[in-house]
């Protein structure tokens, strides 16, 4: 069997290629040799490597940069995604793809389900709904997980960032009217392998599943908890919790709107598997410690 996975250097990616492994021969590509920003020429590689399984981790992910290029983020996020899914029904191969809180409004309460109603605020999120709707509308085999606020100790994330700033300034000012569940690398990567596995006997029948961390905190709550548990494992920080400002989105203007409830209701995957999903703090706690082994920012 051959799997393939595509944006193999991305925070994801990264985690994937571990992950994925025991399905058989894995061909990973990075985006520079597997550009689906010309999607023309993703046909020809997939049949080149006849994948049973594609694993799509790559994306246009710059949600403020989209509003500005619009055509990039949606020939990456739908047009090359529509390429994967026709040769995936073609093929009769399985697709394994990632999609986003952002393709909701964030105006209800509750955690958002799978069959509720999308109403992305960006072109970001236009564009992942696109994608997902290309996937659904081919008919083919799939398996599609939207997740939130991706933190791993590779790549740009939140958690680095907060740590960046904690040793160079003084205070921060932080959005806490967005909430959310910040879902480890470490835990899409090892849920993936299961859900194929299900799927693969049977267990886990095609579909849109959420895939997050249990609980929410806010983007503020975030901050505090990355800064107070860095502070104890020893990192040098400037700030102190106490200097961690709540504010309002609209105190931080962004070009991209932002939904206000990010949380995903992940009942469906969970039952599905048979899993209880970790509370948020435990990988962002797991993501210091691997930081810390590493001699980041000490």
């Amino acid at each position: 069997m051959t799997v393939l996975l595509l944006g193999k250097n991305g925070q994801l990616g990264r985690g994937l290629q571990r992950t994925l492994l025991p399905f058989g021969s894995l061909v990973a590509f990075a985006r520079d040799e597997f550009d689906l920003d010309n999607p023309e020429t993703i046909a020809d590689r997939l049949d080149a490597v006849r994948p049973d399984i594609i694993v799509n981790a790559a994306a246009y992910t710059q949600v403020d940069l989209a509003e500005m290029n619009a055509d990039a983020a949606f020939r990456a996020n739908h047009q090359a995604v529509k390429m994967l899914a026709d040769y995936a029904r073609r093929c009769d191969a399985l697709l394994v793809h990632y999609s986003t809180d952002y393709v909701f409004d964030g105006r209800q309460e509750a955690p958002y389900r799978e069959d509720d109603e999308t109403h992305p605020l960006n072109v970001y999120g236009q564009s992942k709904r696109a994608g997902e709707l290309a996937i659904t509308e081919s008919g083919c085999r799939h398996l599609l997980f939207r997740t939130s606020w991706v933190v791993s100790a590779d790549g740009t994330n939140f958690v680095k960032t907060i740590l960046r700033l904690a040793r160079e300034r003084p205070n921060l000012r932080i959005v806490a009217d967005q909430f959310g569940a910040p879902t480890a690398v470490e835990l899409l990567a090892d849920v993936t392998a299961l859900a194929i596995a299900a799927n693969r006997r049977g267990g886990l029948v095609d579909g849109t599943y959420h895939l997050t961390a249990s609980g929410r905190t806010s983007w503020h709550g975030l901050a505090l908890h990355i800064v107070q548990k860095a502070t104890e494992r020893g990192f040098v920080s400037a700030v102190d919790p106490a200097d961690i400002e709540p504010i309002t989105t609209d105190e931080f203007p962004r070009p991209a709107a932002r939904p206000r409830n990010s949380s995903l209701n992940t009942d469906a995957l969970s039952s599905a598997l048979g899993l209880t999903l970790p509370e948020w703090t435990v990988h962002v706690d797991r993501v210091i410690d691997q930081l810390k082994e590493r001699g980041w920012a000490l």
